[in-house]
């Protein structure tokens, strides 16, 4: 770093202090809000863990090392996206195991890391953090961060719905593009084997 600073929010020791203050306060939230049924636990879980996960992504940039939000945690995140005409930003974790998946986007780890060539795909649900998949648009624009600091720039060129079952989806497709699939339609009560698929190709952007 230029002139031998550190900024005060990429040190290490703050996001470790941070981290752990934020464990603690995460418990005690859950046990407070566990009798206000699962429903309402769930979301309220999802939204302080949003810190955790935000300091922990903060942390790998710096160090270069995975770090899992809490310690008895199954992942970690390993990328970012945001979609700035609609000024929404997810962390993408390493596994899409139904625990990972209840704090965030998992990134499927039989695809390409985002940028790589191949069709690299995550998935979230839709009632958290791919809702906002409903309002992207074609020519949109899908900036996908890993976890050694790159940048990736994707262009929405098309949705699709398909069966789980028969998606399609080819991690070994020629080019460089990226899938985010949820579960379709948005506002279903159960969940079916429909997905709902943004596709986006790989960009350069000044």
């Amino acid at each position: 770093m230029q002139g031998g600073h550190q900024h005060p929010s990429r040190n290490p020791l703050l996001h470790v202090a941070r981290r752990g203050w934020l464990v603690a306060s995460l418990a005690l939230f859950c046990l407070g809000v566990l009798f206000l049924g699962q429903g309402l636990y769930i979301k309220a879980k999802a939204a302080l863990a949003q810190s955790l996960l935000e300091d922990a992504w903060d942390t790998t940039l710096v160090t270069g090392a995975s770090t899992k939000p809490w310690p008895w945690f199954d992942s970690w995140p390993v990328a970012k996206i945001h979609v700035p005409r609609l000024d929404q930003s997810t962390i993408v974790l390493k596994s899409t195991s139904g625990q990972a998946m209840a704090f965030g986007p998992g990134h499927m780890s039989a695809t390409p890391t985002p940028g790589m060539r191949g069709l690299s795909v995550i998935t979230a649900h839709r009632d958290t953090h791919f809702a906002f998949l409903k309002d992207v648009q074609v020519g949109d624009v899908i900036d996908v961060t890993n976890a050694d600091g790159s940048t990736h720039h994707f262009t929405v060129t098309g949705t699709a719905i398909r069966n789980a079952y028969a998606s399609g989806l080819d991690p070994y497709m020629d080019g460089t593009h990226i899938a985010l699939v949820t579960c379709y339609p948005f506002d279903a009560l159960t969940q079916g084997d429909l997905r709902y698929i943004v596709f986006g190709e790989k960009t350069s952007r000044s």
